[in-house]
Protein backbone atom coordinates (compact mmCIF):
# COMPACT_ATOMS: atom_id res chain seq x y z
CA UNK A 1 0.00 0.00 0.00
CA UNK A 2 1.27 3.87 -0.45
CA UNK A 3 1.77 5.84 3.08
CA UNK A 4 -1.54 7.48 1.73
CA UNK A 5 -3.61 4.69 1.75
CA UNK A 6 -2.30 3.32 5.32
CA UNK A 7 -2.94 6.79 6.63
CA UNK A 8 -6.65 6.96 5.26
CA UNK A 9 -6.99 3.93 6.54
CA UNK A 10 -5.97 4.00 10.04
CA UNK A 11 -7.79 7.18 10.29
CA UNK A 12 -11.09 6.05 9.32
CA UNK A 13 -10.32 2.54 11.18
CA UNK A 14 -10.00 4.78 14.57
CA UNK A 15 -13.35 7.02 13.87
CA UNK A 16 -15.34 3.72 13.06
CA UNK A 17 -13.07 2.08 16.37
CA UNK A 18 -14.16 5.59 18.65
CA UNK A 19 -17.63 5.19 16.83
CA UNK A 20 -18.63 1.66 17.51
CA UNK A 21 -17.06 2.22 21.22
CA UNK A 22 -19.09 5.19 21.72
CA UNK A 23 -22.26 3.52 20.38
CA UNK A 24 -22.01 -0.10 22.35
CA UNK A 25 -21.31 1.71 25.97
CA UNK A 26 -23.99 4.54 25.95
CA UNK A 27 -25.20 5.54 28.79
CA UNK A 28 -28.84 4.40 27.43
CA UNK A 29 -29.42 0.39 26.46
CA UNK A 30 -29.30 -0.07 22.75
CA UNK A 31 -33.17 -1.65 22.86
CA UNK A 32 -34.13 1.78 24.31
CA UNK A 33 -32.39 3.87 21.68
CA UNK A 34 -33.45 1.57 18.91
CA UNK A 35 -37.18 2.10 20.39
CA UNK A 36 -36.73 6.31 20.23
CA UNK A 37 -35.74 6.09 17.22
CA UNK A 38 -38.32 3.96 15.72
CA UNK A 39 -40.90 6.15 17.21
CA UNK A 40 -39.33 9.15 16.35
CA UNK A 41 -39.83 8.07 12.59
CA UNK A 42 -43.57 6.88 13.18
CA UNK A 43 -44.22 9.97 14.46
CA UNK A 44 -43.18 11.27 11.31
CA UNK A 45 -45.40 10.11 9.36
CA UNK A 46 -48.26 12.20 8.07
CA UNK A 47 -51.15 11.04 9.25
CA UNK A 48 -49.76 8.85 12.36
CA UNK A 49 -48.23 12.21 13.32
CA UNK A 50 -51.11 14.18 13.14
CA UNK A 51 -52.87 11.90 15.40
CA UNK A 52 -50.24 11.28 17.75
CA UNK A 53 -50.20 15.33 18.43
CA UNK A 54 -54.22 15.68 18.85
CA UNK A 55 -54.30 13.25 21.83
CA UNK A 56 -50.76 14.86 23.35
CA UNK A 57 -52.93 18.02 23.38
CA UNK A 58 -56.36 16.64 24.50
CA UNK A 59 -54.00 15.22 27.57
CA UNK A 60 -52.24 18.97 28.43
CA UNK A 61 -55.95 20.28 27.77
CA UNK A 62 -57.32 18.04 30.21
CA UNK A 63 -54.71 18.55 33.47
CA UNK A 64 -54.75 22.60 32.36
CA UNK A 65 -58.55 22.42 32.50
CA UNK A 66 -58.23 20.10 36.08
CA UNK A 67 -55.35 21.80 37.68
CA UNK A 68 -54.73 25.21 36.81
CA UNK A 69 -57.44 27.09 35.32
CA UNK A 70 -58.18 30.46 36.86
CA UNK A 71 -61.22 31.89 38.94
CA UNK A 72 -63.50 33.90 36.89
CA UNK A 73 -62.31 38.01 36.76
CA UNK A 74 -58.58 37.14 37.79
CA UNK A 75 -55.83 38.23 35.70
CA UNK A 76 -52.09 37.67 35.54
CA UNK A 77 -49.85 41.12 36.52
CA UNK A 78 -47.23 41.51 33.26
CA UNK A 79 -45.92 44.70 34.55
CA UNK A 80 -44.94 46.40 37.66
CA UNK A 81 -47.59 48.58 39.10
CA UNK A 82 -46.93 52.39 37.99
CA UNK A 83 -46.95 53.75 41.55
CA UNK A 84 -45.68 51.09 44.11
CA UNK A 85 -48.90 49.42 46.62
CA UNK A 86 -49.56 50.46 49.87
CA UNK A 87 -48.80 47.76 53.15
CA UNK A 88 -52.72 47.41 52.99
CA UNK A 89 -52.95 47.04 49.39
CA UNK A 90 -50.62 44.60 49.10
CA UNK A 91 -51.45 42.24 52.06
CA UNK A 92 -55.15 42.65 50.16
CA UNK A 93 -54.02 40.91 46.93
CA UNK A 94 -51.64 38.33 49.07
CA UNK A 95 -54.78 37.29 50.54
CA UNK A 96 -56.59 36.74 47.52
CA UNK A 97 -53.74 34.63 45.92
CA UNK A 98 -53.52 32.72 49.67
CA UNK A 99 -57.26 31.66 49.07
CA UNK A 100 -56.97 30.91 45.57
CA UNK A 101 -56.56 26.45 46.00
CA UNK A 102 -59.20 24.71 46.07
CA UNK A 103 -57.74 22.14 48.18
CA UNK A 104 -57.99 22.28 52.17
CA UNK A 105 -55.08 21.02 53.31
CA UNK A 106 -55.63 21.73 56.70
CA UNK A 107 -58.36 19.41 56.96
CA UNK A 108 -57.05 16.19 56.82
CA UNK A 109 -57.42 15.30 53.88
CA UNK A 110 -53.95 15.87 52.37
CA UNK A 111 -51.26 13.24 52.01
CA UNK A 112 -48.19 14.58 52.64
CA UNK A 113 -47.56 18.22 51.56
CA UNK A 114 -48.07 20.15 54.81
CA UNK A 115 -46.26 17.45 57.58
CA UNK A 116 -47.58 20.05 61.18
CA UNK A 117 -49.60 23.20 60.12
CA UNK A 118 -49.83 23.40 63.86
CA UNK A 119 -50.72 27.61 64.08
CA UNK A 120 -48.37 27.98 67.07
CA UNK A 121 -44.74 26.81 65.41
CA UNK A 122 -46.17 28.89 62.36
CA UNK A 123 -45.85 32.06 64.84
CA UNK A 124 -42.42 30.79 66.16
CA UNK A 125 -41.38 30.45 62.02
CA UNK A 126 -42.66 34.49 61.52
CA UNK A 127 -40.77 35.66 64.45
CA UNK A 128 -37.61 33.85 64.09
CA UNK A 129 -37.96 34.39 60.15
CA UNK A 130 -38.11 38.28 60.93
CA UNK A 131 -34.79 38.33 63.40
CA UNK A 132 -33.08 36.75 60.04
CA UNK A 133 -34.81 37.81 57.17
CA UNK A 134 -31.75 39.55 55.67
CA UNK A 135 -29.01 37.02 56.51
CA UNK A 136 -26.81 35.00 54.07
CA UNK A 137 -24.41 32.51 55.69
CA UNK A 138 -22.40 33.21 52.81
CA UNK A 139 -21.48 36.21 54.64
CA UNK A 140 -19.82 34.70 57.77
CA UNK A 141 -18.27 37.35 58.89
CA UNK A 142 -21.02 39.11 58.88
CA UNK A 143 -23.90 36.95 59.85
CA UNK A 144 -21.76 34.51 62.44
CA UNK A 145 -25.29 33.65 64.15
CA UNK A 146 -26.55 31.70 61.07
CA UNK A 147 -23.26 30.07 60.63
CA UNK A 148 -23.17 28.52 64.51
CA UNK A 149 -27.34 27.71 63.78
CA UNK A 150 -26.61 25.97 60.89
CA UNK A 151 -23.32 23.88 62.40
CA UNK A 152 -25.85 23.13 65.42
CA UNK A 153 -28.38 21.75 62.94
CA UNK A 154 -26.12 19.70 61.41
CA UNK A 155 -24.77 18.35 64.35
CA UNK A 156 -27.67 17.44 65.82
CA UNK A 157 -28.74 15.54 62.95
CA UNK A 158 -25.49 13.76 63.03
CA UNK A 159 -26.45 12.66 66.69
CA UNK A 160 -29.99 11.52 65.77
CA UNK A 161 -28.00 9.33 62.84
CA UNK A 162 -25.61 7.56 64.88
CA UNK A 163 -22.65 9.64 63.37
CA UNK A 164 -19.37 9.48 64.72
CA UNK A 165 -17.04 12.61 65.76
CA UNK A 166 -15.96 12.20 62.73
CA UNK A 167 -19.48 12.54 61.01
CA UNK A 168 -20.74 16.49 59.41
CA UNK A 169 -22.74 17.26 56.80
CA UNK A 170 -24.79 20.75 55.43
CA UNK A 171 -28.06 22.41 54.66
CA UNK A 172 -29.69 22.26 51.67
CA UNK A 173 -32.85 23.75 50.56
CA UNK A 174 -34.48 20.45 50.21
CA UNK A 175 -34.15 16.63 49.15
CA UNK A 176 -33.80 17.10 46.03
CA UNK A 177 -30.73 19.18 46.51
CA UNK A 178 -28.92 16.52 49.08
CA UNK A 179 -29.42 13.59 47.06
CA UNK A 180 -27.55 16.32 44.32
CA UNK A 181 -24.97 16.81 46.54
CA UNK A 182 -24.13 13.32 47.66
CA UNK A 183 -24.33 12.21 43.99
CA UNK A 184 -22.01 14.94 42.95
CA UNK A 185 -19.76 14.38 45.68
CA UNK A 186 -18.95 10.48 44.76
CA UNK A 187 -19.34 11.51 41.11
CA UNK A 188 -16.15 13.46 42.14
CA UNK A 189 -14.51 10.27 44.18
CA UNK A 190 -15.12 8.31 41.54
CA UNK A 191 -13.19 10.98 39.19
CA UNK A 192 -10.34 10.76 41.38
CA UNK A 193 -10.21 7.22 41.87
CA UNK A 194 -9.88 6.78 37.73
CA UNK A 195 -13.43 5.54 37.41
CA UNK A 196 -14.50 7.71 34.15
CA UNK A 197 -17.91 6.67 33.26
CA UNK A 198 -19.94 6.64 37.15
CA UNK A 199 -22.77 4.69 37.82
CA UNK A 200 -25.37 4.93 40.49
CA UNK A 201 -27.01 1.46 41.81
CA UNK A 202 -30.26 2.20 43.22
CA UNK A 203 -33.48 0.26 43.34
CA UNK A 204 -36.20 1.36 40.75
CA UNK A 205 -38.50 2.43 43.76
CA UNK A 206 -35.69 5.49 44.68
CA UNK A 207 -36.64 8.79 44.59
CA UNK A 208 -36.53 10.38 41.13
CA UNK A 209 -33.92 13.07 42.51
CA UNK A 210 -31.62 10.58 41.49
CA UNK A 211 -32.76 10.32 37.92
CA UNK A 212 -31.89 13.90 38.04
CA UNK A 213 -28.88 13.94 39.54
CA UNK A 214 -27.62 11.52 36.91
CA UNK A 215 -28.79 13.87 33.95
CA UNK A 216 -27.25 17.41 36.06
CA UNK A 217 -23.53 15.30 36.58
CA UNK A 218 -23.41 13.11 33.80
CA UNK A 219 -23.66 9.64 35.92
CA UNK A 220 -25.66 6.59 34.78
CA UNK A 221 -28.56 5.66 37.04
CA UNK A 222 -28.61 1.80 37.02
CA UNK A 223 -32.19 0.78 38.16
CA UNK A 224 -32.44 -2.26 40.31
CA UNK A 225 -35.59 -4.15 40.32
CA UNK A 226 -37.88 -4.62 43.96
CA UNK A 227 -39.08 -8.00 45.07
CA UNK A 228 -43.00 -7.40 43.77
CA UNK A 229 -44.17 -8.75 46.95
CA UNK A 230 -42.16 -6.99 49.61
CA UNK A 231 -40.95 -4.12 47.15
CA UNK A 232 -37.98 -4.10 48.72
CA UNK A 233 -34.56 -3.71 46.32
CA UNK A 234 -33.22 -7.16 45.40
CA UNK A 235 -29.82 -7.49 47.15
CA UNK A 236 -28.62 -10.30 44.77
CA UNK A 237 -29.44 -8.03 41.45
CA UNK A 238 -28.23 -5.38 43.28
CA UNK A 239 -24.39 -7.34 43.70
CA UNK A 240 -24.84 -8.99 39.79
CA UNK A 241 -24.48 -4.77 38.98
CA UNK A 242 -22.15 -4.01 40.88
CA UNK A 243 -19.12 -3.03 38.14
CA UNK A 244 -15.61 -0.76 37.67
CA UNK A 245 -17.77 1.95 37.14
CA UNK A 246 -19.90 1.52 40.15
CA UNK A 247 -19.34 4.85 42.19
CA UNK A 248 -21.95 4.68 44.77
CA UNK A 249 -25.28 2.42 46.37
CA UNK A 250 -28.49 3.67 47.43
CA UNK A 251 -31.35 2.32 49.14
CA UNK A 252 -34.51 4.86 50.74
CA UNK A 253 -35.55 4.42 54.52
CA UNK A 254 -38.38 4.72 53.63
CA UNK A 255 -39.03 4.87 49.95
CA UNK A 256 -41.29 7.34 48.71
CA UNK A 257 -44.04 5.24 46.64
CA UNK A 258 -44.51 2.39 48.89
CA UNK A 259 -42.96 3.64 52.12
CA UNK A 260 -40.87 0.35 52.54
CA UNK A 261 -37.21 0.39 53.85
CA UNK A 262 -34.50 -1.46 52.19
CA UNK A 263 -32.61 -3.80 53.35
CA UNK A 264 -30.13 -1.60 54.68
CA UNK A 265 -27.75 -4.03 56.41
CA UNK A 266 -27.36 -6.19 53.67
CA UNK A 267 -26.56 -3.60 51.05
CA UNK A 268 -23.94 -2.04 53.63
CA UNK A 269 -22.25 -5.61 53.49
CA UNK A 270 -22.08 -4.75 49.80
CA UNK A 271 -20.59 -1.74 50.08
CA UNK A 272 -18.05 -2.75 52.53
CA UNK A 273 -17.14 -5.71 50.30
CA UNK A 274 -16.65 -3.73 47.38
CA UNK A 275 -15.44 -1.07 48.96
CA UNK A 276 -18.40 1.15 47.51
CA UNK A 277 -19.79 4.75 49.06
CA UNK A 278 -23.27 3.87 50.37
CA UNK A 279 -26.01 6.42 50.57
CA UNK A 280 -29.30 6.26 52.59
CA UNK A 281 -32.14 8.22 51.35
CA UNK A 282 -34.15 9.02 54.51
CA UNK A 283 -35.73 12.38 52.92
CA UNK A 284 -39.13 11.50 53.44
CA UNK A 285 -39.13 9.61 56.87
CA UNK A 286 -35.42 10.54 58.63
CA UNK A 287 -37.42 12.38 60.90
CA UNK A 288 -39.78 9.51 61.54
CA UNK A 289 -37.46 7.13 61.59
CA UNK A 290 -34.70 8.21 64.38
CA UNK A 291 -37.19 8.78 66.98
CA UNK A 292 -39.33 5.36 66.21
CA UNK A 293 -37.90 2.72 68.93
CA UNK A 294 -37.70 5.35 71.48
CA UNK A 295 -42.33 5.75 70.44
CA UNK A 296 -42.35 2.10 71.13
CA UNK A 297 -41.62 0.95 66.93
CA UNK A 298 -38.42 -0.56 66.62
CA UNK A 299 -36.89 -1.00 63.49
CA UNK A 300 -33.50 -2.73 61.63
CA UNK A 301 -30.50 -0.99 62.14
CA UNK A 302 -30.69 1.94 58.67
CA UNK A 303 -28.25 4.79 60.00
CA UNK A 304 -24.57 5.47 60.45
CA UNK A 305 -24.73 2.42 63.29
CA UNK A 306 -24.44 0.48 59.98
CA UNK A 307 -20.54 -0.22 58.82
CA UNK A 308 -21.01 0.92 55.14
CA UNK A 309 -23.41 4.15 55.54
CA UNK A 310 -21.44 6.90 54.22
CA UNK A 311 -24.34 9.39 54.16
CA UNK A 312 -27.80 10.24 54.32
CA UNK A 313 -30.40 12.29 53.33
CA UNK A 314 -33.39 13.73 55.34
CA UNK A 315 -35.77 16.54 55.03
CA UNK A 316 -36.37 18.79 57.97
CA UNK A 317 -38.77 20.62 56.63
CA UNK A 318 -41.32 17.05 56.21
CA UNK A 319 -41.23 15.43 59.83
CA UNK A 320 -38.68 17.64 61.03
CA UNK A 321 -41.57 20.16 60.59
CA UNK A 322 -39.44 23.22 60.17
CA UNK A 323 -40.63 25.16 57.17
CA UNK A 324 -40.23 24.65 53.56
CA UNK A 325 -36.55 24.86 52.34
CA UNK A 326 -34.74 22.60 54.15
CA UNK A 327 -32.93 19.50 54.30
CA UNK A 328 -29.53 18.30 55.60
CA UNK A 329 -27.33 15.75 53.82
CA UNK A 330 -24.93 13.89 56.16
CA UNK A 331 -21.88 11.91 55.79
CA UNK A 332 -20.48 9.23 58.09
CA UNK A 333 -16.41 11.60 57.40
CA UNK A 334 -15.49 14.72 56.68
CA UNK A 335 -13.34 13.09 53.55
CA UNK A 336 -16.75 12.55 52.01
CA UNK A 337 -17.44 15.99 52.48
CA UNK A 338 -15.39 17.43 51.36
CA UNK A 339 -16.26 15.94 47.24
CA UNK A 340 -19.39 17.66 47.81
CA UNK A 341 -17.86 21.34 48.10
CA UNK A 342 -17.04 24.01 45.46
CA UNK A 343 -13.74 25.76 45.47
CA UNK A 344 -12.29 27.68 42.77
CA UNK A 345 -9.35 29.77 43.76
CA UNK A 346 -8.41 32.22 40.80
CA UNK A 347 -11.53 34.79 40.39
CA UNK A 348 -10.91 38.19 40.62
CA UNK A 349 -13.20 38.33 42.71
CA UNK A 350 -11.72 36.35 45.80
CA UNK A 351 -11.02 32.91 46.61
CA UNK A 352 -15.22 31.64 45.90
CA UNK A 353 -15.68 28.78 48.01
CA UNK A 354 -19.66 27.21 48.88
CA UNK A 355 -20.77 24.24 50.66
CA UNK A 356 -23.60 23.27 48.08
CA UNK A 357 -24.93 24.24 44.93
CA UNK A 358 -26.97 27.67 45.82
CA UNK A 359 -24.12 30.26 46.55
CA UNK A 360 -26.59 33.13 48.74
CA UNK A 361 -28.88 31.03 50.56
CA UNK A 362 -31.85 32.46 52.98
CA UNK A 363 -30.53 32.61 57.10
CA UNK A 364 -34.51 32.79 57.87
CA UNK A 365 -34.86 29.13 56.83
CA UNK A 366 -31.67 27.95 58.74
CA UNK A 367 -32.97 30.20 61.74
CA UNK A 368 -36.79 28.83 61.48
CA UNK A 369 -35.33 25.33 61.03
CA UNK A 370 -33.01 25.22 64.05
CA UNK A 371 -35.65 27.57 66.32
CA UNK A 372 -38.01 24.66 65.25
CA UNK A 373 -35.91 21.71 66.37
CA UNK A 374 -34.77 23.35 69.77
CA UNK A 375 -38.51 24.05 70.46
CA UNK A 376 -40.09 20.85 69.59
CA UNK A 377 -37.20 18.69 71.24
CA UNK A 378 -36.75 15.14 71.82
CA UNK A 379 -40.07 14.77 73.92
CA UNK A 380 -42.23 16.33 71.24
CA UNK A 381 -40.45 14.64 68.27
CA UNK A 382 -40.98 11.36 69.77
CA UNK A 383 -44.99 12.18 71.12
CA UNK A 384 -45.59 12.91 66.92
CA UNK A 385 -44.05 10.15 66.01
CA UNK A 386 -45.51 7.55 67.92
CA UNK A 387 -49.19 9.22 66.83
CA UNK A 388 -48.08 9.41 63.09
CA UNK A 389 -47.24 5.93 63.56
CA UNK A 390 -50.33 4.56 65.34
CA UNK A 391 -52.39 6.11 62.97
CA UNK A 392 -51.03 4.90 59.89
CA UNK A 393 -50.48 1.04 61.12
CA UNK A 394 -53.96 1.53 62.17
CA UNK A 395 -55.16 2.85 58.11
CA UNK A 396 -52.57 -0.37 56.88
CA UNK A 397 -54.69 -3.12 59.36
CA UNK A 398 -58.02 -1.57 58.23
CA UNK A 399 -57.36 -1.24 54.26
CA UNK A 400 -55.96 -5.14 54.88
CA UNK A 401 -59.10 -6.19 55.63
CA UNK A 402 -61.24 -4.46 53.00
CA UNK A 403 -62.05 -6.63 50.09
CA UNK A 404 -60.84 -6.35 46.51
CA UNK A 405 -57.65 -3.72 47.53
CA UNK A 406 -54.48 -4.63 48.71
CA UNK A 407 -52.07 -2.99 50.71
CA UNK A 408 -48.19 -3.00 48.46
CA UNK A 409 -45.79 -4.66 50.81
CA UNK A 410 -45.17 -4.20 54.76
CA UNK A 411 -45.05 -0.61 54.96
CA UNK A 412 -43.38 0.53 58.41
CA UNK A 413 -43.18 4.17 58.58
CA UNK A 414 -45.74 6.92 57.80
CA UNK A 415 -47.03 6.08 54.01
CA UNK A 416 -49.18 3.25 52.79
CA UNK A 417 -50.08 2.08 49.00
CA UNK A 418 -53.04 0.32 47.57
CA UNK A 419 -53.98 -1.37 44.33
CA UNK A 420 -56.19 -3.62 43.11
CA UNK A 421 -56.57 -6.64 40.80
CA UNK A 422 -59.83 -5.93 40.85
CA UNK A 423 -60.39 -2.73 39.09
CA UNK A 424 -58.64 0.48 37.94
CA UNK A 425 -56.81 2.06 41.33
CA UNK A 426 -57.66 5.67 40.03
CA UNK A 427 -61.22 5.12 39.65
CA UNK A 428 -60.57 4.85 43.60
CA UNK A 429 -58.46 7.98 43.12
CA UNK A 430 -61.32 10.24 41.63
CA UNK A 431 -63.90 8.81 43.67
CA UNK A 432 -62.00 10.08 47.17
CA UNK A 433 -61.06 13.24 45.20
CA UNK A 434 -65.04 13.48 44.78
CA UNK A 435 -64.91 13.28 48.49
CA UNK A 436 -62.48 15.98 49.67
CA UNK A 437 -59.30 13.26 49.68
CA UNK A 438 -55.98 14.50 47.83
CA UNK A 439 -54.01 11.34 47.26
CA UNK A 440 -50.39 10.64 45.14
CA UNK A 441 -50.76 8.61 42.21
CA UNK A 442 -47.97 5.99 41.70
CA UNK A 443 -47.49 3.81 38.58
CA UNK A 444 -45.56 0.60 37.59
CA UNK A 445 -47.74 -0.74 39.61
CA UNK A 446 -51.19 1.83 39.47
CA UNK A 447 -51.52 2.21 42.68
CA UNK A 448 -52.19 5.45 45.23
CA UNK A 449 -50.49 6.23 48.59
CA UNK A 450 -52.03 8.47 51.52
CA UNK A 451 -48.57 9.38 53.52
CA UNK A 452 -49.75 10.28 57.18
CA UNK A 453 -49.01 13.43 58.75
CA UNK A 454 -49.74 15.41 62.03
CA UNK A 455 -52.87 16.30 59.88
CA UNK A 456 -54.01 12.86 60.26
CA UNK A 457 -53.86 12.36 63.69
CA UNK A 458 -56.95 14.68 64.35
CA UNK A 459 -59.77 12.79 65.86
CA UNK A 460 -61.69 10.89 63.20
CA UNK A 461 -59.64 11.74 60.20
CA UNK A 462 -58.27 7.96 59.82
CA UNK A 463 -61.47 6.25 60.61
CA UNK A 464 -63.59 8.86 57.95
CA UNK A 465 -60.76 7.55 55.36
CA UNK A 466 -60.98 3.90 55.93
CA UNK A 467 -64.86 4.59 55.67
CA UNK A 468 -64.84 6.51 52.48
CA UNK A 469 -62.66 3.98 51.03
CA UNK A 470 -64.61 1.21 51.68
CA UNK A 471 -67.52 2.83 50.39
CA UNK A 472 -65.83 4.02 46.85
CA UNK A 473 -64.60 0.44 46.55
CA UNK A 474 -68.49 -0.65 47.12
CA UNK A 475 -69.58 1.91 44.62
CA UNK A 476 -66.80 0.63 42.09
CA UNK A 477 -67.31 -3.26 42.18
CA UNK A 478 -71.11 -2.55 40.93
CA UNK A 479 -69.30 -2.07 37.30
CA UNK A 480 -65.80 -3.11 38.26
CA UNK A 481 -65.49 -2.21 34.41
CA UNK A 482 -66.54 0.68 34.26
CA UNK A 483 -63.65 3.32 32.11
CA UNK A 484 -61.47 5.76 34.55
CA UNK A 485 -62.27 9.37 33.48
CA UNK A 486 -60.53 12.67 34.52
CA UNK A 487 -56.70 12.75 36.04
CA UNK A 488 -57.38 8.89 36.98
CA UNK A 489 -57.57 8.24 33.22
CA UNK A 490 -54.42 10.62 32.38
CA UNK A 491 -52.61 8.65 34.37
CA UNK A 492 -53.35 5.58 33.10
CA UNK A 493 -53.36 6.49 29.80
CA UNK A 494 -49.60 7.41 30.59
CA UNK A 495 -48.30 4.20 31.78
CA UNK A 496 -49.35 2.51 28.57
CA UNK A 497 -47.91 4.48 26.35
CA UNK A 498 -44.92 2.99 25.27
CA UNK A 499 -42.77 6.10 23.64
CA UNK A 500 -42.07 7.48 26.99
CA UNK A 501 -40.77 10.85 25.06
CA UNK A 502 -44.41 11.76 24.65
CA UNK A 503 -45.51 11.49 28.36
CA UNK A 504 -42.09 14.24 28.52
CA UNK A 505 -43.15 16.14 26.09
CA UNK A 506 -46.69 16.50 28.02
CA UNK A 507 -44.94 17.38 31.15
CA UNK A 508 -42.88 19.84 29.60
CA UNK A 509 -46.05 21.64 28.13
CA UNK A 510 -47.33 21.20 31.56
CA UNK A 511 -44.39 23.05 33.23
CA UNK A 512 -44.42 25.72 30.04
CA UNK A 513 -48.04 26.48 31.34
CA UNK A 514 -47.13 26.71 35.24
CA UNK A 515 -45.18 29.99 33.53
CA UNK A 516 -47.71 31.06 30.94
CA UNK A 517 -49.66 34.53 31.77
CA UNK A 518 -51.77 34.93 28.51
CA UNK A 519 -54.48 32.09 29.06
CA UNK A 520 -56.79 33.68 31.60
CA UNK A 521 -60.20 32.29 30.01
CA UNK A 522 -59.36 28.55 29.19
CA UNK A 523 -57.35 28.72 26.16
CA UNK A 524 -56.23 24.86 25.67
CA UNK A 525 -52.97 25.11 24.34
CA UNK A 526 -49.84 27.12 24.94
CA UNK A 527 -50.03 30.55 23.81
CA UNK A 528 -53.18 29.66 21.88
CA UNK A 529 -51.17 27.42 19.65
CA UNK A 530 -50.65 23.57 19.91
CA UNK A 531 -47.97 22.17 21.70
CA UNK A 532 -44.54 22.04 19.54
CA UNK A 533 -42.90 18.88 18.59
Amino acid sequence: MEPWQLIIITFVTTLLTVWLYQFLFHPESLSSRFKKQCFKILRKLPFVGAQIQKQLNKAVDDMIDSMLSLKDGMSYVKVLPAKGLEQAKVLEKVKEYSSMGEVQWDNGKVSGAVYSGEERLTELFVKVYRQFAWSNPLHVDIFPGIRKMEAEVVRMACTLFNGGPESCGSMTSGGTESILMACKAYRDLAFENGIKHPEILAPISVHAAFEKAAHYFRMKLVHIPVDKKTMQVDVKAMARAISKNTAMLVCSAPQFPHGIIDPIEDVAKLAVKYKIPFHVDACLGGFLIVFMKKAGFPLQPFDFGVKGVTSISADTHKYGYAPKGSSVILYSDKTYRHYQFFVTPDWQGGIYASPTIAGSRAGGIIAACWATMMHIGEDGYVKATKKIIETARFIESELRKTKDILVLGKPQVSVVAIGSDSFDIFRLSNSLSAKGWNLNSLQFPSSIHICVTLQHIKPGIATQFVKDVRESVAEIMKDPGAKTTGMGAIYGMAQSISDRSMVTEVSQAFLDYLYNTDDVSGNKHLNGSPIPH
